[in-house]
């Protein structure tokens, strides 16, 4: 089955895509990666989104709009990744996160829009949606979801404790310990630096690319303390965050009254994510660290943790056959299969849930929804990359 992938992640800069050729025998799994792009959104529709983001105040009227403009955004990368290897199957959809409401300890909902029919009628093909409320509503977080797949890649790594780290807008990590798991978000990775890189006009990227501006100021010791006494950082996983905590008004509280310049604070918001990954990964004990994401490609960052963590083998993703900047798009393709043939895609210690939960609501194609045969569960995934 050819499931194809989409989400914009909490960077909200463009739309991953990716279509994994699946096929199922005596309960393992293969997935071949047909093919994988990121496209970046279009300015206007950048711009309107980060408007609506919260601190930002908006109207049910934008909310309505943008679902329709993303959602028409989304349905054009998934016509063109599935013409590229002759259709697909089924889609499985992300969307854009808008809001997640966590109170405490505990997440309450979470909103992502970029409506699926969309998808659905431009692809023709059925389109699961909606995936994370149901591990919410199991008394989860809704995330991080990529625990699944973290956990079926890591698995057979021997006694050794193993981890696997995302650095999108926000970082998680999911560790693999005595056959045990635990996954959560630990804070910021990409989000503080590009919403100072966007707000300050540092760049025509909206990112710290190649860290050329951290790699020109100097880390003001007095301010990074100030932001890890967050008292996030203290909760005990599993946990989860956003950009509802962590975004640009936040950082301007923290700032006030300080003479910093844009170069020495875009460095220290950059050791934070250093600081903040590091010690969750010497406290759990981790000997192998596999790096995804945005934020693998920071020197500052990936130097850092390698500086920073000298017996720890920190390694790209690549190594377990999920390419760093197509890993999540896999998570959601792995997700979409799951969800059709009734397999459940969380894990208890992966979000928090009470139990594990078959995830998404699902939009039927052009005919006929016709679900195949379930099964009873997933005993391993292999990924390999297609010619």
């Amino acid at each position: 089955m050819r499931v194809l992938g989409l989400i914009s992640g909490t960077s909200h800069d463009g739309i991953d895509v990716a279509v994994v050729d699946f096929a199922f025998e005596q309960g393992a799994l293969t997935g071949t990666v047909l093919h994988d792009d990121s496209v970046p959104y279009a300015d206007d529709l950048r711009a309107r989104l980060i408007a609506a983001l919260p601190p930002a105040q908006t109207t049910l009227a934008e909310v309505c709009e943008l679902d329709t403009l993303i959602g028409q955004a989304f349905a054009e990368v998934a016509v063109r990744a599935a013409a590229a290897v002759g259709g697909v199957d089924a889609v499985c959809s992300h969307g854009q996160t808008v809001y997640h409401w966590v109170e405490g300890d505990h997440a309450r909902g979470t909103l992502q829009i970029g409506q699926p029919a969309w998808i659905a009628e431009a692809v023709g093909a059925p389109v699961v949606s909606d995936v994370r409320i149901r591990d919410i509503t199991a008394g989860g977080h809704g995330a991080p979801l990529v625990s699944f797949l973290d956990e079926l890649l890591l698995r057979g790594r021997g006694g050794e404790t193993a981890a696997a780290l995302n650095l999108g807008g926000i970082s998680n990590m999911t560790v693999v310990a005595d056959g045990e798991i635990l996954a959560y978000d630990i804070g910021p990775a990409n989000a503080l630096v590009d919403a100072v890189v966007v707000d300050r006009r540092l760049n025509d990227k909206g990112y710290d690319d190649d860290a050329a501006i951290a790699r020109a100021g100097t880390v003001d010791e007095a301010l990074l303390a100030a932001l890890l006494a967050d008292p996030y950082y203290a909760l005990a996983a599993p946990k989860s965050t956003g950009k509802e905590h962590f975004h640009l008004d936040y950082v301007r509280a923290h700032i006030e009254g300080r003479d910093i310049s844009d170069a020495d604070l875009v460095r220290t918001l950059t050791e934070l994510t250093v600081r903040t990954v590091a010690d969750d990964v010497r406290a759990a004990g981790i000997r192998y660290l596999a790096v995804s994401g945005g934020g693998c490609h920071n020197p500052v960052i990936l130097d850092g943790l390698r500086s920073a963590l000298p017996d720890v083998d920190v390694v790209l993703a690549d190594e377990l056959g999920a390419p760093v900047d197509s890993k999540e798009a896999i998570l959601f393709a792995l997700i979409g299969w799951c969800t059709l043939h009734g397999v459940p895609a969380i894990v208890p210690g992966g979000t928090g849930a009470r139990a594990p939960r078959i995830l998404g609501t699902i939009t039927p194609g052009e005919g006929p929804l016709r679900l195949p045969e379930p099964v009873e569960g997933v005993a391993g995934l292999t990924l390999t990359t297609g010619s």
